[in-house]
């Protein structure tokens, strides 16, 4: 098995039926920084290229990932910011597609794209204590809507998006966000039943039973969800709906971190 260094933001454990990508900047709660992003979209390609078929993502910390890491958003362009968010959708559409088995193991409140990476597995497993919320719109971004409704439907994806809704794991697992429900300690032994399932097929079987299962239609779905995400991000003004979308957050950051610090949780 090998991995990268302890304090790299993603660290990646590979073995030869199944890899771990760990996200690793706790101080952030994960937050996707461009950095992250790259790493994240490089080594799920390099997973894929090697015809793994099982991929695991795991948060180290508190949770699984607090979103689009904000930090020093003033500094950077608003290219550099469409960037970033075109990466984690090329991202996200690979996973979605992925043929193979994809895994996701969440803990603790989890925000806009960090909960939007773990949409996109296909096995989704949470503990009791896990939130979400979805915030996007409320910067005037669309991303990873189609995805959420076809997971929890039309009505649910409405008020989850439209009214920016914490949900909790009960809620998640309720709506079908969530397969199901399991604390930290057990999540070695579902890793290990999912590693064994995806094991089973043999790669051409796991090529085909995922072309299936994503339809005909796959390619126009990603064709429509990248052009949504890039209208609604390119529209002048992104830095400013996104400061005044924090501005609205400081309140419920009030005694937990602040501003200055680049805080993720409120993304």
């Amino acid at each position: 098995m090998s991995a990268q260094p302890l304090n790299a933001a993603l660290r990646i454990m590979r073995q030869p039926d199944h890899w771990v990508f760990l996200l690793n900047r706790p101080a952030k709660r994960n937050a996707l920084s461009a950095d992250l992003v790259e790493a994240l979209l490089q080594g799920v390609m390099s997973a894929l290229q090697e015809d793994v078929p099982l991929l695991v993502f795991q948060g180290e910390g508190r949770n699984f990932s607090a979103g689009f890491d904000f930090t020093d958003y003033e500094e950077q362009s608003e290219g550099d910011l469409l960037l970033r968010f075109v990466r984690i959708e090329m991202l996200l559409e690979t996973l979605a597609t992925a043929p193979c088995m994809t895994l996701a193991l969440a803990q603790g409140r989890n925000y806009g794209a960090g909960a939007d990476l773990f949409a996109a597995c296909r096995r989704r497993i949470c503990t009791s204590d896990a939130s979400f919320r979805m915030p996007g719109l409320n910067f005037g971004l669309v991303l990873g809507s189609r995805r959420l409704r076809a997971i929890v439907g039309e009505a649910e994806a409405l008020r989850i998006l439209g009214e920016s809704l914490s949900f909790d794991a009960g809620q998640a697992r309720a709506s079908g966000f969530v397969h199901d429900l399991a604390d930290e300690a057990s999540w070695g032994g579902i890793i290990e039943q999912a590693r064994e399932a995806a094991a089973a097929l043999d790669s051409d079987t796991r090529h085909r039973l995922y072309a299936a299962l994503d339809g005909p239609g796959a390619s126009v779905q990603r064709q429509h969800d990248m052009a949504a995400l890039v209208r609604s991000a390119a529209r002048p003004g992104l830095k400013a709906r996104i400061g005044q979308y924090l501005e609205t957050q400081k309140p419920a950051l009030a005694g937990r971190t602040s501003l200055a610090t680049g805080a993720s949780d409120r993304t």
